[in-house]
């Protein structure tokens, strides 16, 4: 026998073989699933200051680029933060696709315990709304951050405040936006629910808890996303 065929085959690193196999996907989909739930609230929430005075909005922009200075350089930790946004965002993807993928003609397992009405329905349309969000994402990058002239001519570099504001007041592009927020809340409320049994909280005495938490979380960042939109294109936010 040769060299070659005798050779065994070197282990992959134990962080590679844990997220090879199902279990880890899953755990990887639920605490990279945890850190994008974090960056939905913190981000909604800042976006709420809209309601404040005409200032308050674009200082809070402004604030997030001075985070860690003067230790830090001008936008680092902002840079930081959103390259491990991106790393969750994309860990997450591929995990849920993979998964998706092996599971597409595998004989379907049902949760272990009771499911409620409103998770079995989102569940249903994990990939649809998935796809809906990934969508949104690029969208909303392109239009209030890169701010690309075919979607926004009027964006205005460090015009945060005029810019949203501009940016939403057309009836279609607000419609957008509150239907791809609609499509985030169904992909927010399963997954809240399922990550805590992805990571083996699967208790029948939790349900109760999971269930309450998924639908007042995924309800706070539909309506919250969605007043700002329409509180733009009504008028009752304006320049």
């Amino acid at each position: 026998m040769t060299d070659q065929a005798t050779r065994t085959k070197r282990p992959l690193p134990w962080f590679l073989e844990f997220y090879n196999s199902n279990v880890g996907r899953k755990w990887v989909m639920a605490i990279s699933g945890i850190v994008g739930l974090g960056f939905l609230f913190f981000h909604m929430f800042g976006n709420l200051h809209i309601f404040e005075e005409k200032a308050r909005f674009d200082e809070y922009a402004e604030s997030l680029r001075e985070v860690g200075t003067p230790v830090f350089s001008h936008t680092f930790i902002l840079w930081l933060a959103r390259l491990g946004l991106l790393a969750a965002f994309v860990i997450h993807l591929h995990a849920a696709f993979t998964l998706w993928w092996k599971n597409r003609n595998a004989k379907p397992v049902g949760y272990e315990h009771q499911q409620w009405v409103e998770a079995t329905f989102a569940s249903r349309y994990m990939l649809i709304t998935g796809v809906i969000v990934l969508v949104f994402i690029v969208y909303h990058l392109a239009h209030l951050t890169w701010g690309l002239d075919f979607l926004n001519p009027s964006f205005t570099r460090g015009e945060a405040r005029e810019n949203l504001i501009e940016g939403l007041e057309s009836p279609f592009t607000a419609g957008w936006y509150i239907l791809a927020n609609l499509a985030l809340g169904l992909h927010v409320l399963h997954g809240a629910w399922s990550m805590f049994q992805s990571i083996g909280i699967t208790s029948p005495r939790f349900n109760k808890w999971r269930r309450n938490f998924a639908i007042g979380f995924a309800a706070v960042i539909v309506l919250g996303n969605v007043s700002i939109p329409l509180a733009i294109t009504t008028g009752l936010i304006g320049s």
